[in-house]
């Protein structure tokens, strides 16, 4: 007997969509069929959609539930299991959860490093069985610190690390060359006078120039050790990309310009972007619009960044707006599936993981009515 049939669905093939049923055995999908109507025993789908579990490559959503509000530590179990079960709840069935490595724990805007404790405590939940979905790490290095080295030997190659991103929030480059929305940023979040914030800026340039060079190099040989892949972050310019892709990088993390873009292109290197900019119009911090980017076809990949359901959104909203729901859709699909070289899941084809979501549209919003993990039901 199967583990699962949906039936009756409008199925989001890699490169079609196609009314029919699928059907799944030992996790994985033993049957695709074309045709309507509904299979004995089968779910009835309605028409709805169904796609493969999304894949998450870059979310802060497990930061945000470990500090719900500033100053709160909340207790990170509870935290883990919640940000699960909600990635769960809107139709990702992978996840790569963002922990930053290279802190800062001198000067008044200090930040500490939580990244081994907090990724020892998801890796324990999931050996434990506690999670619904499937979990990898994220690392995001950040070469304009103190403390980068130390926090990346504390990691192996069994923890379970997927990405290594290059980061340098280094004042006047990158996400924040426009050195305005920094200021506002900053001092907004850390109630800055214009002297602290000038003490901060001139911090961490002192902190590029002393380890800058050095935290980077070490970032890539140790996603080398991991068996990570790397990937850049906020490029701007055709010369960031150049050194990107000397360094190996085989994704670029929302770069800010079209010329980056299409320098990453050029490079063989995927372009990912994230849901928020797409829906909004634009980033917070003024860069370049992923809608933008789409219309360009240059883009390949989106994240939800820092909002979960928006990764559904996203790729539904492209389908829309190339009138090709099944390309849209591949986007928060097999696109980053094939970024990370994972080849078992991110489609529906046979022998793929059975990591399905069951998605329908009201006023044209998608809402998720199902999500299993390997034929189980997680949401």
């Amino acid at each position: 007997m199967p583990d699962l049939v949906l039936s009756n669905a409008l199925l989001v093939l890699p490169h079609e969509t196609v009314t029919g049923s699928v059907r799944v055995c030992d996790g994985r999908i033993a049957d695709i069929a074309q045709g309507g109507g509904v299979l004995p025993g089968a779910v009835d789908c309605g028409g709805d959609m169904v796609m493969p579990g999304l894949i998450e490559l870059h979310t802060d959503n497990l930061e945000r539930h470990i500090q719900p509000r500033p100053k709160v530590d909340w207790p990170h179990a509870s935290a883990i299991i919640d940000h699960d079960a909600e990635l769960a709840g809107v139709g990702i069935t992978t996840v790569f959860d963002a922990m930053r490595v290279g802190s800062v724990p001198s000067g008044k805007a200090r930040y500490t490093a939580y990244a081994r404790r907090l990724a020892s405590e998801l890796l324990d939940l999931r050996a434990k069985g506690a999670l619904r979905i499937s979990h990898f790490l994220h690392l995001r290095a950040e070469v304009c610190s103190e403390t980068l080295i130390a926090e990346m030997a504390e990691f192996g190659p069994e923890d379970r690390v997927g990405i290594v991103s290059l980061m340098d929030h280094t004042p006047g480059q990158r996400q924040f060359r426009d050195t305005s929305k920094l200021k506002a940023y900053v001092m907004g979040k850390n109630n800055f006078s214009e002297a602290d914030f000038e003490d901060h800026v001139a911090n961490l340039h002192s902190l590029r120039s002393r380890h800058g060079d050095d935290h980077e190099r070490a970032a890539v040989a140790e996603a080398r050790r991991f068996g990570a892949i790397l990937a850049s972050h906020d490029d701007t310019t055709a010369d960031h990309v150049t050194v990107s892709a000397a360094h190996g990088i085989r994704l670029a993390e929302f770069p800010t310009t079209v010329e980056a873009a299409e320098a990453c292109h050029a490079h063989g290197i995927s372009v990912m972007m994230g849901a928020p900019n797409l829906i909004r119009g634009g980033s917070h911090s003024g860069n370049v619009a992923a809608r933008d980017l789409a219309e360009r076809d240059l883009l390949d990949i989106v994240s939800s960044d820092y909002v979960p359901g928006a990764l559904l959104m996203a790729g539904v909203m492209l389908g829309d707006l190339w009138s090709d729901m099944a390309r849209g859709v591949a986007t928060v699909t097999r696109a980053p599936a094939d970024a990370v070289t994972l080849s078992d899941r991110g489609r529906i084809e046979i022998g793929a993981r059975a990591d399905l979501i069951r998605v329908a549209r009201i006023d044209g919003a998608p809402l998720v009515r199902g999500t299993w993990v390997q034929g189980h039901r997680a949401a």
